[in-house]
C-alpha cells in the first residue's frame, strides 16, 4: 500500500481554504486510486485530513459502482488521474469542522448517517444564483476529480470521504438498508430531477410515460412515476431487465429491437395501452443513452408532450431532428444532468418509504470488500446487476 505524503509538492494550484480542523485518524484512511486504463487500482493510505470550515469527514458504509465509474475506468469518458472513483454512497459522520449544515439547515453532528450530492458548488456564482448549482462555475465532483493535496479523500472508493462545504448533505434513517440509500446520490436524485422537468409541463397523474432503459435509473423512474399515478411503459432490449421493470410497477414493457409492427414493439405496446383506455404518451424519459431511443421517443410522443434526455452523457452519433415535428406537435425537449439539493432530499424521502413497496435493495448485486474494487468494476461492466457494491473493512469510529 502506498502512503499519501501531504508534504509532497502539489501537482495543481489550489485556492486557499480556511482550515477548520485537523483530523488524525487512529488508523490511516484508505482509498483505492485509479491511475489509468487497464491498470489495477492502487490502495493509498491517508493518515490525516485537514477539514475546511463546514467540511465533514464521513466513514463509508457502502458505495455502489455507477456506470460512470465503469466508463472512467475503461477510458470511455475523459478524466484526470490519479483519482478516487465513486459518488454513490452512504456513511456516518466521524468528524465535523463546525459550522456545518445539512441541506435542510440542521447542524451536522458526529454519528449522523448521511448521503451527499455528487457535486460541490460555491452557492454564489451566476449559475448557482439561477438555481443551477449542479452546473456551478467552480464545480467539483466526487469521484471525478484528480487526487490532490488538501482533498485526498474525494471519492467513495475509500474508507472515508471528506465532504466539503458546498455539498448537499442529507441525514438518512437508520432503518433503511444501505443498498437502498447509496444510489440516492446519483441515480435516484437524477430521476427526481428528470421527473420534475417533465411534470413541470405535463402532470404525471393519468399520463402515459415511456421510459427508455430498464437499468437503475429506468426502474427507479418506473416506480416513481407509477406512484405518482402514471401508466408507465418501459422499453429495453433485454428480456430480464424488462421483467424487472414489471416488479417496479410498469404497466407494460416493450422491446425496442422488435420489428415496428411486432406486438412487442414500442409503438404496438403503446397503441394497445391506449386501446385499453390509457392516454397517448405525453412524457418520454430517455435513460439508456442509446441514440435510437431518442428517435423512438420523437416518433411516438403525443401532442403537447415532453421528452427528457438523461442517458446521453458522452459524445456519439447525432440524432436527426425534424423541426416541423416539434412545432406541429407542440413538443418540448429538455436535458437533465445531475440534480439540485432539493432533488437529493426528495430522493431520500421517496426511498425511505418505497423500499417497502419495491425491491430496491435487490438492485445491488454482489458486494465486494474495498480491496476488491477491480473485481467490482469488472462485474459492473457486465451489466448483470444495476449496481455492484463495495464495503470497506473500517477502523473504529472516531470519538
Amino acid at each position: 500500500m502506498t502512503e499519501y505524503d501531504p508534504h509532497a509538492p502539489s501537482p495543481v494550484t489550489l485556492t486557499a481554504r480556511p482550515v477548520g480542523r485537523e483530523v488524525v485518524l487512529p488508523r490511516a484512511a484508505e482509498a483505492m486510486v485509479w491511475s489509468g486504463i487497464g491498470l489495477p487500482l492502487n490502495a493509498v493510505a491517508v493518515p490525516g485530513v485537514l477539514l475546511g470550515l463546514g467540511d465533514v469527514l464521513v466513514e463509508v458504509e457502502l458505495v455502489t459502482v455507477c456506470g460512470s465509474d465503469v466508463h472512467t475506468a475503461l477510458g470511455d469518458r475523459p478524466a484526470d488521474k490519479p483519482l478516487v472513483l465513486g459518488h454513490e454512497q452512504v456513511g456516518r459522520i466521524v468528524a465535523v469542522a463546525e459550522p456545518a449544515y445539512a441541506a435542510n439547515g440542521i447542524p451536522l453532528q458526529v454519528g449522523q448517517r448521511v448521503v451527499w450530492s455528487v457535486t460541490v458548488s460555491c452557492g454564489t456564482c451566476q449559475r448557482c444564483r439561477r438555481g443551477l448549482p449542479q452546473k456551478c462555475l467552480e464545480l467539483a465532483k466526487y469521484g471525478h476529480e484528480r487526487m490532490r493535496r488538501g482533498w485526498e479523500l474525494s471519492g467513495g472508493f475509500a474508507t472515508h470521504v471528506q465532504v466539503r462545504t458546498g455539498t448537499a448533505v442529507v441525514v438518512v434513517d437508520e432503518q433503511v438498508p444501505a443498498t437502498v440509500l447509496a444510489p440516492a446520490s446519483c441515480a435516484t436524485a437524477t430521476v427526481v430531477a428528470a421527473l420534475g422537468a417533465a411534470s413541470a409541463l405535463v402532470p404525471l397523474a393519468g399520463a402515459t410515460v415511456l421510459v427508455a432503459g430498464a437499468g437503475m435509473l429506468g426502474v427507479t423512474a418506473c416506480a416513481m412515476a407509477t406512484d405518482a399515478g402514471a401508466f408507465v411503459v418501459v422499453s429495453d432490449p433485454d428480456a430480464a431487465r424488462r421483467q424487472r421493470a414489471l416488479a417496479f410497477g410498469a404497466a407494460a414493457v416493450a422491446d425496442p429491437g422488435a420489428p415496428y409492427d411486432s406486438p412487442t414493439g414500442v409503438a404496438s405496446v403503446l397503441t394497445a395501452l391506449q386501446q385499453a383506455g390509457a392516454a397517448e404518451p405525453t412524457i418520454a424519459l430517455e435513460l439508456s443513452g442509446a441514440r435510437p431511443a431518442v428517435r423512438t421517443a420523437l416518433d411516438v410522443i403525443g401532442v403537447g408532450g415532453v421528452i427528457v434526455l438523461v442517458g446521453t452523457v458522452s459524445p456519439g452519433e447525432a440524432v436527426p431532428l425534424d423541426p416541423e415535428l416539434i412545432v406541429r406537435r407542440l413538443l418540448t425537449v429538455r436535458g437533465v444532468h445531475n440534480y439540485t439539493p432539493d432533488d437529493l432530499a426528495q430522493a431520500v424521502t421517496y426511498l425511505s418509504g418505497a423500499w417497502h413497496r419495491y425491491p430496491f435493495s435487490a438492485l445491488v448485486g454482489a458486494t465486494f470488500d474495498l480491496t476488491q474494487a477491480d473485481a467490482a468494476l469488472a462485474l459492473a461492466a457486465t451489466a448483470r446487476h444495476p449496481r455492484v457494491g463495495l464495503t470497506p473493512q473500517l477502523p473504529a469510529t472516531l470519538g
